[in-house]
């Protein structure tokens, strides 16, 4: 990741933020999707999704979020 990128992620506080949303789309398909735009999938289940956004992030606690609404790929 560049360093740009890396400052673009950080929050007012110099705390990193959110990196990966995940949810179901209005089909009920699983979909980790960077913040972004740069990556992300489909996936057949939560624990799926969950899992590939936690490895692209090196675990961080605070760096996947769960979607509230249904998630749209490329809005």
């Amino acid at each position: 990741m560049s360093d740009s990128t890396r400052r673009a992620d950080l929050r007012a506080d110099g705390q990193q933020g959110p990196r990966f949303v995940v949810g179901q789309d209005r089909d009920g398909r699983w979909l980790a999707v960077e913040i972004h735009g740069l990556g992300g999938g489909i996936f057949r289940s939560r624990a799926d999704a969950l899992h590939y956004a936690a490895a692209e992030t090196g675990r961080r606690p605070d760096a996947v979020r769960l979607a509230t609404e249904p998630v749209v790929l490329g809005a």
